[in-house]
C-alpha cells in the first residue's frame, strides 16, 4: 500500500476533532462526524476550522492572506492581528520588535517565537528577545497567533502568547518555486532585493525531502541601511512504516547590516532618511537543527520525541559618548567611543511528548531539558586615542527541565471540553565574571497550573475561557544593567467567543485580563531595567469577516487595551508602547485572474516611558508618540502558463498614504526618534511549476 506523505503535525487534535465534528453546516446538518486523531501537538498546523473551536484568543495568518496583504515582512503581515503592536526599527524585518497586549515590544521578549512548533529564540530561557531572528518572510506559509491557553505546553515566556510561524510544509509532488521582488522607496530610492528558490517533493514512497533559499540584499529607506541576508533550510521527512515518521530541518543564517537608528527631534523634521548612528552595525549567525520521531502504535496512542540545536554568534556594533554628562547614544552629539557585543549561545533541548486517548480523555505528558551556554563580552575602542579595553567578559550556564501534565476531558458528546493542565519549570543559571571572578546563581522552580473550557453551544456559536499563570526567568540582559530585577509571573485570563452567523458571516469577541508580580520594563531615559512591581493589562478584542461575493471578501478587527501600573513610583501610569486603540481593516477583490486588496490600520497615541511623559525630552529620549493610519495597497495578475506552470506578476504600495509617524529608540539606539518607514512600491514576480 502506497504511504501518504502529509506531515503528522497536521493531524487534529483530539479537542478540536471532537468540537469540529458537532459544527454543522449553517444551512445543511451534517450527518457525518469528523474522526478523532490522536496528535501530541497542542498547537499543530491548524486550519481556519480549527481555530474557530482553539479554547482560547487565535488568529491564523494563512498562505492565502499573506499573499493577498503584500506584506514586505513579518511585521507587515501581524499589523492587523488584534492585540498586536509592531516598531519597525529596520524596515527590512530582519529585528522585528512586536508586543502582544501591552507587553514590553523591544526585542519581541514578552513573546514566545516558535518555528514549527520549535523555540527560535536566542536563549529560550535567559535570552528570550529575538535580537537574533533567523527567519526571512518567503519561507514562511502561515502565523499563528495565539494569545491565551498554551502556556502548559509550551513553557515560559508566555505573558503575550505565542507566535508559531510555519514555514512551507514539503510538497507530496515534486514542485518549485521561484520568487524575485524588488523594493524601492520613495523618499530615498533605496533598493532592496529578495531573491527566494524552493524546490522539493517526494523522493520515493519513505523519503521527502526540500530545499529553500533565500538571499536578500540592499538598502532599507534610510542612510546607512546596507543589509545582507542569507538564509538556507534543508526539510527531510522519512516515513518507514504507518506507524513512525521522522522529520528533520537544518538551516544556516546569516545577516550583516548596518543599523540606521534613532534620530534627534530636529534631525527628523530635516530629513527622516538620514542617520546619525555612523558606528551602528549588526552581524550574526546561526546553524539550527530539528529532529523528531513521532511513533503511533494505534490510534488512541502517539509519541513524539523532539529534539532542537542552535549555535548562533551575535554582535551589535554602536557608538557611545562617555566622559559627559551627556546620555551615552544621543544622536545629536558625536561618539566618543566604539563598542561592541558579541555573544556566542550554544543551545540543546529534547522534549519528549506522549498523549494517550481513553474513553473520552485525551492525556498528554511531556518533559522538556534544555541547555544554554552564553559567552558575552563587551569591547571599547577609544575613537581619539585607537586605545581598546575589555569592559565585560561573562559567561552564563543555564539548566531548565520541565514536566506537564493535561487531560483534555470532552462531555456532552463531544461539544464541551475540558483541559486542565499543570506544568512545573526549574530553571538554575549560574553566571561568572571573567574580569572580576565574581560568581553568582539565579535558581527559579514554578508551578504554572493552567485551565481551558471549550463548549460549542449551538451550531452558530463557541464559546471558551481559560486560565493560565507564566513565567519569565530573569533575562542576562537585565543583569548587565543597573535596576532591580527578578523572575516574572503574571496569571492571564481569557473569556471569549465566536459566532458564524452565516455561512459568510463570522464575528468574534476576546476579553482578556492579565495580573502581573514583578512586571520588568526597560527604562530609556535611565538606562536601567526597572521593575514595576505589581501590573495589570485588561482589554477587549473583536473581528469580522464578511464573504460578500464570490468575488469580494472583508474583514475588520479592533482592539481596546488598558493597562496600569499598581504600585512603585509610577502607580496608576500606563504601560509603555501600550496605545488603547488599534483598528484594522482589509479589502480583498478577485476578478478572474485578477486580485487587488487594499489594507489598513490605526494606532492611536502611546507613552513611550513608564513616566508617561507627555512633552518630548530634548533629545528625543521619552515623550508621547503619535497616532498613525498606514494603508497598504497591492495588485496581482495569475497568468497560466500550462502543463502546471503558473506565473504571478504584482505591484504592492506600502504606506499609500505616506503617513509620517516614529516610534522611540531601540537597543544600542535607544535615545531619538526612529522613523516608521515612507511609501515603497514593491515589484514581485514568482513562478511555481
Amino acid at each position: 500500500m502506497k504511504r501518504s506523505f502529509a506531515p503528522r503535525f497536521q493531524r487534529t487534535a483530539l479537542y478540536t476533532g471532537c468540537l469540529i465534528a458537532s459544527l454543522a453546516s449553517t444551512t445543511q446538518a451534517s450527518e457525518t462526524l469528523a474522526p478523532l486523531v490522536i496528535t501530541s501537538d497542542w498547537l499543530g498546523n491548524a486550519s481556519k476550522e480549527e481555530v474557530k473551536v482553539y479554547p482560547g484568543s487565535r488568529d491564523l495568518v494563512s498562505k492565502e492572506e499573506l499573499h493577498e496583504r503584500g506584506a514586505l515582512n513579518i511585521e507587515d503581515a501581524l499589523r492587523n492581528t488584534p492585540g498586536i503592536q509592531v516598531l519597525d526599527e529596520t524596515g527590512t524585518g530582519i529585528l522585528p520588535n512586536i508586543s502582544v497586549r501591552g507587553m514590553n515590544p523591544l526585542r519581541s521578549e514578552r513573546v514566545q517565537f516558535l518555528v514549527d512548533g520549535y523555540p527560535i529564540a536566542i536563549g529560550p530561557y535567559t535570552n528570550v528577545g529575538v535580537s537574533l531572528f533567523p527567519v526571512t518572510f518567503p519561507s514562511i506559509e502561515s502565523i499563528d497567533v495565539v494569545r491565551g491557553g498554551a502556556a502548559v505546553h509550551y513553557g515560559p515566556n508566555n505573558l503575550g502568547g505565542v507566535i508559531n510561524l510555519h514555514t512551507r510544509e514539503i510538497p507530496q509532488e515534486l514542485s518549485q518555486t521561484i520568487r524575485e521582488q524588488i523594493t524601492i522607496s520613495e523618499d530615498s530610492g533605496n533598493l532592496l532585493n529578495d531573491f527566494y528558490y524552493r524546490a522539493g517533493g517526494a523522493v520515493n514512497e519513505d523519503l521527502a525531502m526540500q530545499v529553500q533559499v533565500n538571499a536578500q540584499s540592499g538598502e532599507g529607506a534610510r542612510e546607512h541601511s546596507d543589509t545582507d541576508v542569507k538564509n538556507l533550510i534543508l526539510d527531510a521527512r522519512y516515513t518507514p512504516s504507518m506507524n513512525h515518521e521522522i522529520s528533520a530541518q537544518l538551516q544556516y543564517y546569516d545577516v550583516d547590516a548596518e543599523l540606521p537608528g534613532a534620530l534627534s527631534p530636529s534631525a527628523y523634521k530635516n530629513d527622516i532618511t538620514q542617520s546619525q548612528r555612523p558606528y551602528d552595525d549588526y552581524n550574526a549567525d546561526m546553524q539550527r537543527g530539528t529532529l523528531a520521531w513521532t511513533y503511533t502504535p494505534s490510534d488512541s496512542l502517539e509519541l513524539q520525541w523532539r529534539n532542537f540545536a542552535h549555535s548562533a554568534d551575535r554582535t551589535f556594533f554602536f557608538g557611545q559618548r562617555l566622559g559627559t554628562d551627556d546620555h551615552w547614544a544621543d544622536p545629536a552629539l558625536d561618539s566618543t567611543h566604539i563598542a561592541d557585543s558579541p555573544r556566542l549561545f550554544k543551545v540543546f533541548g529534547t522534549e519528549p511528548r506522549l498523549t494517550l486517548h481513553k474513553d473520552n480523555h485525551a492525556i498528554t505528558l511531556g518533559a522538556r531539558y534544555m541547555s544554554e551556554t552564553v559567552d558575552f563580552d563587551v569591547n571599547r575602542q577609544e575613537l581619539a586615542t585607537g586605545s581598546t579595553s575589555n569592559v565585560r567578559d561573562w559567561h552564563f550556564e543555564t539548566k531548565a527541565w520541565a514536566a506537564y501534565v493535561s487531560d483534555t476531558i470532552t462531555l456532552m458528546q463531544g461539544d464541551l471540553a475540558i483541559t486542565p493542565g499543570i506544568r512545573f519549570e526549574t530553571v538554575k543559571t549560574d553566571y561568572e565574571d571573567g574580569i572580576s571572578g565574581s560568581k553568582n546563581e539565579n535558581n527559579v522552580s514554578e508551578w504554572l497550573p493552567g485551565l481551558t473550557v471549550g463548549y460549542q453551544a449551538t451550531q452558530k456559536l463557541f464559546i471558551f475561557s481559560n486560565a493560565q499563570r507564566s513565567l519569565v526567568p530573569v533575562q542576562t540582559a537585565q543583569v548587565t544593567k543597573d535596576g532591580e530585577v527578578d523572575n516574572e509571573l503574571a496569571w492571564n485570563y481569557e473569556l471569549g467567543a465566536r459566532v458564524q452567523a452565516t455561512r459568510d458571516l463570522a464575528a468574534g469577541i476576546t476579553l482578556f485580563r492579565i495580573d502581573h508580580e514583578d512586571l520588568i520594563q526597560y527604562d530609556k531615559p535611565s538606562d536601567s531595567y526597572i521593575n514595576l512591581g505589581k501590573a495589570r493589562s485588561q482589554g477587549i478584542e473583536l473581528t469580522g469577516d464578511w464573504q460578500a461575493s464570490q468575488q469580494f471578501k472583508v474583514g475588520i478587527s479592533y482592539s481596546y487595551l488598558d493597562t496600569e501600573q499598581l504600585s512603585g513610583d509610577n502607580k496608576g501610569n500606563e504601560f509603555p508602547n501600550a496605545p488603547k486603540h488599534k483598528v484594522g481593516a482589509e479589502a480583498v477583490y478577485q476578478q478572474n485572474q485578477w486580485q487587488g486588496s487594499l489594507t489598513a490600520s490605526h494606532v492611536n497615541a502611546s507613552y513611550s516611558d513608564a513616566a508617561n511623559t507627555e512633552s518630548e525630552t530634548s533629545n528625543g529620549s521619552a515623550g508621547k508618540l503619535p497616532a498613525y493610519t498606514l494603508v497598504n495597497a497591492r495588485i496581482a495578475r495569475d497568468i497560466d502558463l500550462g502543463t502546471s506552470t503558473d506565473l504571478e506578476l504584482a505591484l504592492s504600495i506600502n504606506n499609500l498614504l505616506d503617513e509620517d509617524y516614529y516610534f522611540r529608540g531601540a537597543d544600542v539606539s535607544p535615545v531619538g526618534r526612529i522613523p516608521g518607514s515612507g511609501r515603497a512600491f514593491i515589484v514581485s514576480t514568482q513562478l511555481d511549476f
